[in-house]
């Protein structure tokens, strides 16, 4: 992907903003979070305010005039520029276009797995499932809230829950392998952990699978 001059997330929600109209920051902050914007940007009011200087610096959007009402604070009203929504429209046909690689933090952990006992890390996951299951029965009942909303408007959301339901999917089926033994390399994975909570030293293990002891599927897990 092209190397932003301002990259953070947020700043396109900004751009997107003022593509409607000029905009002071409260305003952008309250019309982000009325759209549920804080489900898939993350939005905090000092961020925002770095993020303006930044995109005002880099010439995006420029100060259309300043307002004040009584004895409040003046109010700065930004507007986008049209180099502005040229890098708007650019950052999001890359975004909607170009695969690029993520790390969630599930994915590290899943790579890590071996480090717990088997049961423990089907627990672990069994837990997930069930937080993930939570999690889209209120999404679903707040789709249904909103049920009069063209699509749309709730496409991201559409999205995040086709990504949990696919999620936990995996997740369960995981936890269901580990917990009836079937998943590959289980046998050298519980020897590891029974081997640990005997007092063998995790440096002895580790050379003991060099050395073949356990096998190639024990090695397998320490590649």
């Amino acid at each position: 992907m092209a190397k932003r001059a301002v990259s953070n997330p947020l700043a396109l929600a900004v751009l997107a903003c003022l593509w409607e109209r000029p905009m002071y920051p409260y305003e952008m902050t309250t019309t982000m979070r009325e759209r549920g914007k804080e489900d898939s940007i993350r939005l905090n009011f000092g961020s925002l305010y770095s993020v303006i200087k930044s995109l005002e610096k880099h010439g995006f959007i420029e100060v259309a005039q300043t307002e004040r009402e009584g004895n409040r604070p003046e109010r700065v009203v930004y507007a986008i520029t049209d180099t502005g929504r040229l890098e708007a429209e650019s950052w999001l046909r890359e975004l909607i276009e170009v695969p690029v690689k993520e790390y969630p933090a599930i994915e590290t952990g899943l790579s890590l797995l071996p480090m717990l006992p088997p049961q423990t890390a089907a627990a672990l996951l069994e837990g997930r499932r069930d937080r993930l299951d939570a999690d889209l029965a209120g999404r679903r009942e707040l789709h249904e809230q909103v049920s009069g909303l063209p699509e749309l408007f709730m496409v991201e959301s559409h999205y995040r829950m086709a990504v949990m339901e696919a999620e936990r999917t995996f997740i369960a089926d995981l936890a269901s392998r580990i917990r009836d033994r079937s998943i590959g390399g289980y046998t050298s994975w519980e020897q590891l952990h029974r081997l640990l909570s005997d007092g063998v030293g995790m440096e002895e293990l580790i050379g003991r699978i060099a050395d073949g002891d356990f096998g190639q599927e024990a090695a397998d897990l320490y590649r």
